[in-house]
């Protein structure tokens, strides 16, 4: 069953998603007060008996300089420096416990597991506070601080997702050379920021199921959260329409992905409720660098399940 198009109107589709005048402009600006707010990258060795991978604890400077905590596992023996795996998480999980997501060292990858700020305290763990409030809002993320792209907290966190990539590239255990990035749902809109915005630093994505994709649409054809907070928001805050709509123009994907060149592995599970598959090619045909999409005809938000990080993996091996 197709939750909204079908597959030949889904590779046709083209997204009407508006783009701000000063989207790059705004985005420059964060990423230059962020560095120049300063912070430094601090690395710590845990002592933990694993054999084959080493895990450390990582702080970087994020949004605004503020220090945000990520695992940086690493393989054990073997020579340095490794191809890198920036991953963001889905929503409301934080980085989890240094036990969780081994696969990457298995594989032969450095990875850097971002944490997800101010989550984390429903299916996995999380370590870094976000440190700003906002006027009203629905409980969760989407709608904290949504009547301004200076305050709403996508924009923070995607800040947050491109620092991760120069963080990453700055340790000695990493090539910077060999960077990519990993996500699914929220963790997929999150590397499609970072692909956006880090430029030459990503040498390639892996985009799952991206959130915050077509971000109106995916309101206007799922009753699903957390696209539905923003229609509880919208229903009770109707004034407020017209400033949220430009808001989500400078955090939705498709703006991110008209500005990707990094080679890029897509996937899509055609019943996904939660973020509709029409969101997800509107973000994969509006990319404009090299890429595939892996369709799930049967699946819904899990996608392939491990079959994603194996093809993720594949696909990133092609590339290094």
């Amino acid at each position: 069953m197709n939750l909204d198009l079908t597959l030949p109107e889904l590779r046709a589709y083209v997204a009407d998603v508006p783009e701000p005048e000063d989207f790059d402009t705004f985005w420059e600006i964060s990423l230059k007060e962020s560095r120049a707010a300063g912070g430094a990258v601090s690395v710590s060795r845990l002592e933990l008996d694993l054999h084959g991978v080493e895990v450390y604890d990582v702080t970087f400077p994020g949004f605004g300089g503020e220090g945000v905590k990520a695992w940086l596992r690493v393989p054990s023996g073997g020579t340095a420096p490794w191809p890198c795996v920036v991953q963001f998480g889905g929503y409301g999980g934080g980085r989890g416990s240094p036990l969780q997501e081994l696969t990457w060292p298995a594989l032969g990858f450095a990875q850097f597991r971002m944490d997800t700020r101010g989550q984390g305290a429903t299916w996995a763990p999380g370590d870094t506070p976000d440190p700003h409030g906002s006027g009203p809002m629905v409980p969760g993320f989407v709608t904290k601080g949504v009547t301004a792209p200076e305050t709403y907290y996508y924009s923070r966190l995607f800040a947050d997702a491109a620092r991760a990539v120069e963080a990453a590239g700055e340790l000695a255990a990493v090539d910077p050379a060999r960077v990519f990035v990993f996500g699914q749902s929220q963790g997929g809109g999150s590397a499609l920021a970072a692909t956006a915005l880090g430029g030459e630093r990503v040498k390639g994505a892996a985009v799952l199921s991206p959130f915050l994709s077509d971000i109106m649409r995916g309101v206007a054809v799922t009753d699903e959260l957390p696209y539905q907070e923003l229609a509880t928001y919208l229903a009770t805050r109707p004034d407020d329409e017209a400033s949220v709509r430009r808001t989500l123009s400078f955090v939705d994907g498709v703006n991110f992905a008209r500005r990707c060149q990094a080679p890029a592995h897509f996937a899509a599970g055609l019943t996904d409720s939660i973020t509709p598959p029409s969101t997800v090619f509107g973000a994969f045909n509006a990319y404009a660098g090299p890429k595939d999409i892996q369709v799930w005809p049967f699946a819904g938000h899990d996608g392939g399940g491990i079959q994603d990080l194996i093809q993720s993996a594949e696909f990133f091996r092609s590339l290094a």
